[in-house]
């Protein structure tokens, strides 16, 4: 077991009354669990909490108004990882996949999986289904696209990184996720933290679909996969989101970090392809 102590820091100049929804706090299953939390917003403001969408993603809406602003939130978490030989783990034919999985086959806002059908079938078509196949196309997505931030914005796409070839954690995300389900892998978005990762940020990752579970993959291969911290899960980056804003504000500071505790077992690394670390 693992002890992870995660955090941001969020500070905004409010110009007009608006409305945010902070997707900033531990999601809450098996794997991980919080032993402390807190939030607090500098002024005080009123918090509600929300669980959002089907995978009930954990969000803090606030009303402000025009000033300051900084949301503080700390969390130490417990990562029971549940690690499996990836050798064992077999994609699921379509006519057997449970029904709240086949939505992750679909294309989404970032996640054009739909025209890249041809081109996944050419590059990864005669692989190995299972755990090795999308391990493959991690592999290639490390490959082709070079970690460069500010090269991508709100609107870029899995296509448009592929055309490209440059992105950040997300974008690596996104184009792991189209090709696993232009596949036939259902895949999904998570967004959270991660110890090590440098430098400190919310990180995008994702998981793949084998034998009724979900397991975790990192194509950016930037921080131990051993030490994700999950926030949120949906279609793409568009579903967890750490900050929706409904009004008029200026950014000012966003502090990230996530460490790990001394005397802690050793973080499988991302590129580990004889140990699959399950996450659902």
């Amino acid at each position: 077991m693992n002890q992870i102590l995660v955090g941001s820091q969020l500070s905004y100049t409010v110009k007009s009354p608006t409305t945010f929804l902070f997707n900033i706090s531990v999601a809450q299953n098996r794997h991980q669990s919080t032993t402390s939390e807190s939030i607090e917003i500098l002024p005080f403001h009123k918090i509600d909490e929300c669980a959002v969408g089907a995978l009930g993603n954990r969000l803090f809406r606030v009303s402000a108004m025009p000033g300051e602003m900084t949301v503080q939130y700390r969390a130490t978490v417990e990562l029971h990882a549940e690690e499996v030989n990836a050798a064992d783990l077999n994609e699921v034919d379509y006519q057997d996949l449970p029904a709240d999985v086949l939505a992750y086959l679909n294309p989404s806002r970032y996640c054009e999986s739909d025209k890249l059908y041809r081109f996944a079938g050419e590059e990864f078509g005669d692989l190995v289904p299972g755990y090795s196949r999308v391990t493959a196309i991690c592999n290639w997505v490390f490959d082709q696209i070079t970690y460069v931030p500010g090269t991508t914005g709100p609107t870029t796409t899995a296509c448009d990184v592929l055309l490209q070839r440059t992105g950040v954690c997300r974008d690596y995300a996104h184009v792991a996720i189209s090709l696993c389900r232009a596949m036939g892998i259902p895949a999904r978005y998570v967004s959270g933290y991660a110890a090590n990762l440098q430098p400190a940020d919310f990180h995008g990752f994702f998981e793949a679909y084998f034998d009724g579970r979900w397991f975790l993959f990192d194509a950016t291969r930037l921080a131990p996969i051993g030490g994700f911290v999950r926030i949120g899960t949906g279609r793409d980056a568009a579903d967890v989101a750490f900050a929706t804003i409904r009004g008029d504000v200026e950014s000012t500071e966003v502090g990230v970090w996530a460490n790990q505790q001394q005397g802690g077992d050793p973080l499988l690394d991302s590129d580990n392809v004889q140990t699959a670390i399950s996450s659902s």
